[in-house]
């Protein structure tokens, strides 16, 4: 199942520009979909929530560190995310970040937030990959 969007819609991921507008999905985590590397640990954790928002499981895959990689990374359809709000974002070395997010949904007529601390690493490919979360 897909649930596409057009580019012009406003990205998933809630980024604004510096005038607190919001960035298109083709301008924000569109580029990184298309296999575009993304430049950070927070653009690339944008993106993959954008990919459970659109139902890309290939993307989440592909982004997902292969050490800690499921064999399914399908996101559950009947979940409708909400909003995503980016609490920090933290370089912990050259290759190893971590950011912490909430991300809003509603499944089966429930509200929930889920809070999570990722870890994502670059490889020597340049590329940052998710590797895990603390759930808080």
């Amino acid at each position: 199942m897909d649930r596409s969007l057009p580019p012009s819609s406003p990205c998933p991921c809630g980024r604004t520009d510096d005038s607190g507008r919001s960035v298109s999905l083709a301008d924000c985590c569109g580029r990184w979909l298309g296999g575009g590397p993304a430049p950070d640990a927070e653009s690339l954790m944008r993106s993959r929530y954008t990919a459970h928002v659109l139902l890309d499981d290939a993307y989440l895959l592909a982004t997902w560190h292969p050490s800690t990689r499921p064999p399914d990374a399908r996101p559950d359809p009947a979940t409708k995310w909400l909003g995503l709000e980016v609490h920090d974002h933290q370089m912990v070395d050259g290759s190893h970040a971590e950011v912490e997010f909430v991300a809003r949904y509603r499944m089966q007529g429930r509200g929930g937030r889920l809070r999570e601390r990722s870890r994502f690493v670059r490889e020597d490919d340049g590329r940052w990959y998710y590797v895990d979360g603390e759930i808080r």
